[in-house]
């Protein structure tokens, strides 16, 4: 199974160095909106940084109209065509845990792992809390036990926004 980058709220801060981490890495520029990775504060009760978490169904590319979208063979990535992509967002809006982005190109932002770079996906590398990891889901189940295991959150979301997709099979991933 694919790896994504998993964060832990109880070390979270919020501080947004992996969205400036992110945007310096695919832009050149630390600009947060261009950032791939978004931290998303629920005050007061817990911070977390979202990005794309490798669904098993990816209804990201099964909404893309234009096929713009393709997961990578050799790590599972999710892939943008720009000249395919013509922003109309439709994946923005299938995506369960708000990992899409619309850019003004028109084109969609989404994580591909930081892929090309040898160190592995830079919002990791820069977290001053050690809040982020990159890990497959049989690896993170393993590390909450039975349970923490994929599928025992069911009813409660991966940050409570979702609760009504009891047949989520990406239940607690963010560990909430």
């Amino acid at each position: 199974m694919y790896k994504f980058v998993h964060v832990n709220v109880e070390k979270c801060t919020g501080c947004r160095v992996c969205e400036y981490a992110c945007s310096m890495q695919k832009d050149k520029a630390f600009n947060p909106t261009r950032s791939r990775i978004r931290v998303v504060r629920n005050y007061p009760y817990t911070n977390a940084a979202l990005t794309c978490q490798l669904c098993d169904d990816l209804p990201c590319i099964l909404a893309c109209p234009r096929k713009a979208l393709s997961q990578s063979d050799k790590n599972g990535a999710i892939t943008v065509s720009d000249e395919l992509c013509d922003g109309c967002g439709w994946c923005v809006k299938s995506c369960k845990f708000g990992a899409i982005a619309l850019d003004p190109r028109p084109t969609v932002r989404i994580c591909d792992q930081c892929a090309g770079r040898e160190a592995g996906p830079a919002c990791i590398e820069w977290c001053p809390e050690e809040a982020l990891e990159y890990i497959s889901q049989e690896e993170l189940d393993h590390k909450k036990g039975p349970r923490g295991a994929k599928g025992s959150h069911e009813g409660h979301g991966s940050q409570g926004e979702h609760s009504d997709h009891k047949d989520n099979k990406d239940h607690g991933r963010y560990g909430v």
